[in-house]
């Protein structure tokens, strides 16, 4: 038994080409029922699975998952939904966007899965550069370790030219992750891969493999 709707990726195909709210209101039934209903008893799903790992993830779904309205304040692309559903697993869910958790996107195109530091505000930053500086040598064993390597590659984020004065840190000092300002890791499945059984098992393999890195960056910042 799958654990989405049949019609869960289907109505993100049909909504890409009616992306506006006439027709979201015409559909609005069953975007409800078949769609944002499927996505929260699933997240209620992986939750359950995954506080077993991580006992700090004590939050509901509607706590973990985004809105399906995009903020188009200041984007030239006015549509005004996303073609996906997403949630962040972690102990605050989606109302703190600077904890790392788990991060899953579902939609037609793809899923994706993945976490760690993403948005980190200046003090915290500072504070996970200093960890770094202590410990660099851990934190490249837990990013080479072959589970989490063949999962979700390298480390990703972006980066400064320069390092804060404060670090008090040689511009060539072999530790190229310090000039990061994010520190993520991501992958890229199928979209038919949320159709299949397993999917729950799924997330939880990759969950696991990414509790580590997860919560050292968790205790750095």
């Amino acid at each position: 038994m799958t654990h989405f709707d049949s019609d869960f990726l289907q109505f993100f195909r049909e909504l890409a080409a009616n992306n506006h709210k006439d027709w979201f209101d015409i559909n609005r039934k069953r975007y409800e029922n078949n769609v944002k209903k499927s996505f929260e008893d699933f997240i209620g799903l992986v939750i359950e699975r995954l506080k077993v790992h991580d006992d700090t993830l004590q939050l509901n779904p509607k706590d973990a998952i985004f809105r399906i309205n995009r903020d188009i304040r200041f984007s030239k692309d006015k549509t005004p939904y996303k073609l996906n559903r997403t949630a962040i697993i972690s102990p605050y869910g989606r109302k703190d966007k600077s904890t790392p958790g788990f991060y899953i996107y579902v939609g037609p195109d793809k899923v994706m899965l993945g976490g760690g530091a993403y948005e980190i505000p200046g003090p915290e930053l500072q504070n996970l550069r200093t960890t770094l500086t202590q410990h660099y040598d851990t934190f490249n064993r837990l990013i080479a370790d072959s589970e989490f390597k063949k999962r979700f590659g390298d480390i990703q984020g972006q980066e400064n030219k320069r390092l804060p004065k404060e670090l008090g840190i040689e511009a060539d000092n072999g530790k190229p992750l310090l000039y990061k300002k994010q520190l993520y890791f991501m992958t890229d499945l199928p979209a038919e891969r949320a159709e299949q059984p397993d999917f729950l098992d799924t997330i939880e393999a990759y969950f696991k493999a990414s509790l580590p890195v997860t919560q050292f960056l968790r205790e750095a910042l």
